[in-house]
């Protein structure tokens, strides 16, 4: 079995807000270099300092949405809970200037959308952004499909590069996690088409079980047509949210997801 990789410590390069509800941070440093090429819609592994009273590491994980020579841009949706408390992640972002370090976890292996298919159906909310946008930059040309993306604010669309046969639609939800049906009834709504289908979608862990009921449970679609993830669960911590995340793969009979490529700091983000 192989070893996993000792942590490298980053320095934050810049920050730079996307959108109202996205922020992009900028890792690179001299413990960049060595790190494997062809991560890009991976994931890392953000070791921030403990809270209080703890003495291990708070680990969350988050998409490399982009990667070059020098550089990972790593982009964090900012939400806070009903009571406007922001997660650990998402503090250090807010706080983050160039010259700070961190421990880095990882590369994992990216969820792409693969080749062969005839129409792709995509669903996420802004926790898989960054994943979708680096899924669609590696589709080819003549790709088709369906892409819905639930945003908090209409300022938070993105200029995505994907091929001109994949239509995105933006679904705006002021409060993330509040509306379960979102996404589903979306894809609903845009019909089944013919030919080979795959289907991706990361999102809250109840707007998940919908698309799962829908896309696997009446559609039919196997382990070779679809990836299913929940990237977060409304009120649970990163650590409560795999196990729920493990215990309702057992549940439903399926193949667990790589509970190390999936939950984002949105509990109170």
């Amino acid at each position: 079995m192989s070893r996993r990789p000792a942590p490298r410590t980053l320095t934050v390069m810049r920050s730079h807000q996307l959108t109202p509800h996205m922020l992009r941070i900028t890792l690179g440093g001299p413990e960049l270099s060595g790190f494997p090429e062809g991560y890009k819609g991976g994931y890392v592994k953000l070791m921030l300092s403990p809270g209080e009273g703890g003495d291990r590491p708070i680990v969350r994980t988050y998409t490399i949405r982009d990667q070059r020579e020098g550089g990972l841009d790593i982009d964090f949706a900012l939400h806070a809970d009903a009571e406007g408390h922001a997660g650990p992640a998402t503090r250090w972002a807010l706080a983050a200037q160039a010259g700070d370090t961190i421990p880095v976890g990882g590369p994992g292996d990216p969820k792409p959308l693969p080749a062969g298919f005839d129409t792709y159906l995509v669903a996420g909310d802004m926790t898989a952004l960054p994943a979708i946008a680096a899924n669609l930059e590696s589709l080819p040309p003549e790709a088709t499909g369906f892409v819905a993306l639930e945003i908090q604010d209409e300022a938070d669309r993105q200029d995505l590069v994907a091929p001109p046969g994949m239509e995105i639609r933006w679904l705006v939800n002021p409060e993330p996690g509040t509306r379960a049906d979102l996404l589903e009834e979306t894809l609903r709504g845009f019909g089944w088409p013919h030919g080979r289908i795959y289907g991706w979608a990361a999102c809250e862990f109840s707007s998940m079980t919908r698309l799962r009921t829908y896309l696997r449970g009446e559609r039919s679609l196997g382990s070779d047509q679809l990836y299913l993830s929940s990237y977060w669960k409304s009120g649970l911590a990163e650590e409560a949210h795999k196990i729920a995340k493990r215990e309702d793969a057992e549940d439903n009979a399926a193949p667990a997801p790589d509970p190390e490529n999936g939950p984002r700091d949105r509990a109170a983000v």
